[in-house]
């Protein structure tokens, strides 16, 4: 499953449900060290920064991009919102958390490791990023 994007399976058709996610930074330089490390452990390339010192990290199945608010205001994060990005294993997503807390990240929740629940079992790992977003990796275990 491609990371960015949540996906739905609709029969034999796979549909992307978005088309991009978009998080506010204050500082756009600490957030392109800590998405560099955290998305390269998943094996996304570096942010392609646009003329407008926008970053944005592209998937075949979507974009995950940072940027400074348009109106000008300080950033903020969504109270009870979560970005979650798909891990190829449960390596990969202790590797992001890893990458995470190295550049800059908060570790959160519980330490990364299984959890069992409605969903199955569940590889997940949680940060929050130096603008306090709160971001998770997870890997459907089989």
């Amino acid at each position: 499953m491609a990371s960015c994007a949540v996906l739905l399976l609709l029969g034999e058709e796979t549909k992307n449900m978005f088309s991009h996610i978009m998080v506010g930074s204050n500082d756009i330089a600490r957030s392109k060290k800590f998405y560099d490390a955290t998305l390269g452990a998943l094996g996304i390339g570096p942010a392609i920064t646009d003329p407008n010192g926008r970053l944005f990290y592209m998937t075949p199945a979507g974009v995950f991009a940072v940027s400074k608010p348009i109106d000008g205001k300080g950033a903020s994060h969504a109270n009870g919102a979560t970005i979650g990005f798909a891990a190829a294993s449960g390596e990969q997503a202790a590797a992001w958390h890893a990458a995470g807390v190295a550049n800059g990240g908060t570790a959160i929740e519980d330490p990364p490791g299984v959890r069992e629940g409605g969903m199955g079992k569940l590889y997940l790992a949680y940060l929050r990023d130096p603008d306090g977003n709160k971001l998770c990796a997870l890997h459907r275990m089989g």
